[in-house]
């Protein structure tokens, strides 16, 4: 209260020093009392609220109970700060900015408004006297239900072969495309009973990303990341209304989404000797039209050990969440994966190099590669999930005891076989104390070291810790990290790993070093100009909604403009930048997991619906 009298005091004694005469004592004092008994909340009339992008906000908003932090990046002539209600336009809340915070990655130098302790709900923004306002957010309970839905409805507009309905897709309505029933054998994937130019069938799927071919290594983790959501949540998942066509019938929405990548897997499998061919493709990317005018050739190419033993764990996976809906399927389901098992095993390491597969092979193929030079991490994933699935000990042998923790991406996916084999630690009698111990280990090694970054950091986020974070897809390790802080929170109950998870969120909606909200529709300043032919072929558009970009990478692959090679700050909001600004069905996964399982867990805790 007194930094508020002082404040009045200090605009009377302007308004005083422009007038003619002094101000009566008298009078001077029947001002302050009044402003005191009003609670000194200055009219936003008063003050200058121009938006300053300068002061960062998560751009949705904050949980009534959850830490509220925003960053300022401009230099304030004074460490105070107001929180002021947009709607009755009063200040609400007051505090004092912290000692400068030195950037880890550039010059910029940045100062903390703590607002925590404030829990009403409402419509507010951060004000500072010198700057302005911050974009104005929410508090509210169930603050991140659409957009947790959004996130996982991005998947319904991925959709292959289907029409989208203006019913479900809005003003992104569109007429199907890739039927995919008319696949031709490429050459690198001949043999003798299917020999190159054989024509099979292997429709529905996920468009990739801002392409539209389908990759069975990045449906992998894809897969696996959301099917985790279920495991982990089934209560809250099974709850979930998406606004698609199976909406009304007995399944779960999220479900029948994940169905429909399923049923492509499923065909991209050789039933005479369980392999999986690595992807199905064009020759070469289309432009950037809408599905249905994309046509040409599309190939099932080359068999791979990384596709078959990615398919081997989904498929494992996907029976335990199949066997209450669809049980025949879901027996299918795993004897596919273990079919896919047996062909890996026979060939361990059929690597996937495309340079050198188009020197022999033609048409040339020049889509995304997926290849890896290690499958030592997809042996310990497929392994993993064969094991919870069958019980059957023998693939224990290919899960080893993890030396330190790889955060999961297409290419090291071993994490998310220790992930389930957490999850079912307690119905996994025959699982090693050792193998489970050093799991748990390093899982919270890790999660406390995100934490104290976070505490520390010039942006109050696990996320940049170092500038390894800021790889193609920075977004997605934003997001992965949140899920590993979700999963030490779910190990130990502690409100801190809870709270570092929400950071992360709070980085991708708008607290970071350039202020974007990363998600397309959602916040104040969102990308307009992603990476995606659904998106470009329709620019008067605006962009489909709940796809998070990329985001900062340095490396630049694009040969775009940017307007720095500062880590943290290496993004444009253009389309040509496919190293910063495309959308991909492998970064939406843990996004939409953290999203989710974070409002899941609000409402377990505030005993909300």
């Amino acid at each position: 209260m007194k930094t508020k009298i002082t404040s009045l005091e200090s605009n009377l004694h302007t308004i005083n020093a422009s007038n003619s005469k002094p101000m009566k004592p008298f009078l001077f004092t029947l001002i302050i009392l009044i402003a005191f008994l009003e609670g000194c909340s200055p009219s936003l009339g008063t003050v200058d609220t121009k938006i300053n992008e300068a002061i960062r906000v998560n751009q949705l908003g904050y949980y009534p109970e959850a830490d509220k932090i925003a960053v300022v990046t401009e230099e304030p002539e004074s460490n105070e700060f107001f929180l002021l209600d947009t709607k009755n336009k009063q200040q609400v809340f007051e505090g004092k900015l912290s000692a400068p915070v030195q950037s880890v990655f550039s010059d910029k130098t940045t100062w903390i408004a703590d607002y925590s302790d404030f829990e009403k709900a409402g419509e507010f923004c951060v004000y500072i006297p010198s700057l302005g306002c911050s974009p104005s957010f929410q508090i509210q309970a169930n603050i991140f239900e659409p957009l947790g839905k959004a996130s996982l409805k991005s998947y319904y507009f991925q959709r292959a072969t289907m029409d989208l309905e203006e019913k479900y897709a809005g003003i992104w309505a569109r007429p199907a495309g890739h039927p995919d029933d008319q696949v031709q054998i490429h050459a690198s994937a001949a043999s003798p009973s299917k020999p190159e130019g054989t024509v099979l069938s292997a429709p529905m799927g996920w468009y990739d990303a801002g392409d539209y071919n389908k990759y069975i290594v990045n449906s992998g983790i894809t897969m696996g990341t959301l099917m985790s959501l279920y495991e982990d949540f089934p209560e809250e998942s099974r709850q979930l209304d998406l606004s698609i066509p199976e909406s009304d019938n007995a399944i779960p929405d999220l479900i029948d989404e994940l169905l429909w990548n399923l049923r492509w897997m499923a065909n991209m499998q050789d039933s005479e000797d369980g392999g999986v061919y690595h992807k199905l493709t064009t020759a070469r990317f289309e432009g950037m039209v809408l599905p249905h005018k994309a046509t040409n050739q599309r190939y099932v190419v080359a068999k791979s050990t990384a596709a078959a033993l990615d398919f081997a764990a989904v498929m494992a996976q996907a029976s335990r969440i199949l066997k209450a809906y669809h049980p025949n399927l879901a027996a299918e389901y795993l004897k596919a994966a273990e079919s896919a098992w047996h062909w890996a095993k026979k060939n361990p390491e059929v690597l996937y190099r495309q340079n050198d597969m188009n020197k022999i092979h033609q048409p040339e193929i020049h889509t995304g590669a997926y290849g890896d030079n290690s499958v030592e991490d997809e042996w310990v994933w497929a392994a993993s999930e064969l094991f919870i699935s069958t019980q059957n000990p023998i693939y224990l042998q290919e899960v080893s005891v993890p030396d330190s923790f790889e955060l999961p991406t297409w290419n090291k996916v071993s994490w998310l076989g220790y992930y389930s084999l957490l999850r079912f630690s307690e119905d996994l009698e025959q699982l090693p104390s050792d193998l489970l111990a050093a799991i748990r280990s390093k899982l919270m090694d890790q999660a406390n070291a995100y934490v104290d970054f976070a505490n520390s950091g010039a942006y109050r986020s696990a996320m940049g810790h170092t500038a390894k974070d800021f790889v193609w897809g920075s977004n997605a390790v934003a997001s992965n990290q949140g899920i590993v802080l979700l999963q030490a929170y779910r190990l130990s109950g502690e409100q801190r790993y809870l709270d570092g998870a929400l950071s992360n969120l709070d980085y991708m909606l708008g607290r970071n070093a350039i202020g974007y909200s990363y998600v397309t529709g959602f916040g104040y300043k969102t990308p307009k100009r992603p990476h995606h032919r659904l998106a470009e072929a329709e620019p008067e558009k605006e962009p489909l909604p709940g796809f998070i970009v990329g985001g900062p990478n340095p490396g630049q692959q694009d040969g775009c403009n940017y307007s720095s090679k500062i880590p943290d700050e290496s993004y444009t909001d253009e389309a040509c930048s496919y190293a910063s600004n495309e959308i991909a069905i492998n970064w939406n996964a843990p996004f939409a997991y953290l999203v989710n399982a974070v409002e899941f867990l609000s409402r377990e805790m505030s005993g909300g619906d």
